[in-house]
């Protein structure tokens, strides 16, 4: 599968998870977290579903600039480090919001430092395009 159809089935994944995630922390684990745990699922729900939507523009923007056979290398770039990033940083908040394993902690901003290096390859994109 091309990665650009992967990014846009990934964000389109990511999207729908999003807002059940969201829905779920809202209802179902509002009375069982502490305030601080919320919060850090609120987060993890917020740059899941504002990543999903970045998926979605590399997979549009990315197959509209595509050359020959061939996608932008920065925009797969981008696209597998938002992918990254989704799993790594939002995957791990939520783990630490349900009380998972510290060790998990250090992995969160790993996968914030994917989502950095993703929108820095989106404007190396945009300065090439």
């Amino acid at each position: 599968m091309p990665h650009l159809k992967i990014f846009l089935i990934a964000g389109a994944f990511f999207g729908a998870t999003g807002v059940l995630f969201g829905a779920f922390g809202a209802h179902a684990l509002s009375g069982h977290l502490t305030p601080p745990s919320l919060h850090t699922w609120e987060t993890a729900v917020s740059y899941q579903l504002s990543h999903a939507m970045a998926l979605i523009v590399v997979g549009i923007w990315g197959a509209r600039a595509e050359t020959n056979v061939h996608p932008p290398t920065l925009m797969v770039v981008a696209g597998w480090s938002f992918l990254c990033g989704i799993v790594l940083f939002s995957g791990s908040l939520y783990a630490l919001a349900l009380n998972g394993p510290s060790v998990l902690g250090p992995v969160t901003p790993v996968g914030g430092g994917a989502f950095v290096f993703g929108w820095l390859a989106l404007i190396g994109a945009a300065l090439r395009h």
